[in-house]
């Protein structure tokens, strides 16, 4: 060390060592960015996509259901005999009565009947039928 450089100041790596260094730190990156940080590949990408459809296909079947079951005639007691179903028997008891049957689609929609028997028990009374009130001019 007779010029002065002494500790890192006078290291130099090889070429070789900082191709394997490069290497390794994008390696990191790609790993920590597929598990902490987000990053997403195309596969899991279109498992989410088609979860999300099926969600938003039940949610929809489920709010058509509900409107369904209110406007139905003897819908109070039918909400009655709902609410004292157990929880496992309510879909059933939904998917029974034909609420959840959408024109255009054949069978029914997972989750559908389970998310309307749910909307459904909450209510503590049927809303009036007043039509399209709740419809604006805006």
């Amino acid at each position: 060390m007779e010029n002065g450089e002494s500790g890192w100041s006078g290291y130099r790596p090889s070429k070789t060592l900082w191709g394997w260094s490069i290497v390794g730190a994008s390696a990191l990156t790609m790993v920590l960015g597929f598990t902490w940080g987000g990053s997403t590949t195309s596969g899991r990408a279109n498992v989410m996509t088609d979860i999300a459809v099926r969600n938003a296909k039940a949610d929809l079947v489920a709010s058509i259901c509900v409107h369904n079951f209110v406007t139905a005639t003897d819908a109070e007691h039918n909400l009655k005999a709902l609410q004292a179903k157990s929880s496992w028997q309510r879909d059933d008891f939904i998917t029974e009565g034909g609420w959840a049957q959408i024109a255009g689609i054949d069978g029914t929609v997972t989750n559908a009947a389970d998310t309307c028997a749910d909307q459904l028990v909450k209510m503590k009374e049927l809303p009036q039928s007043g039509g399209d009130a709740g419809v604006t001019d805006s």
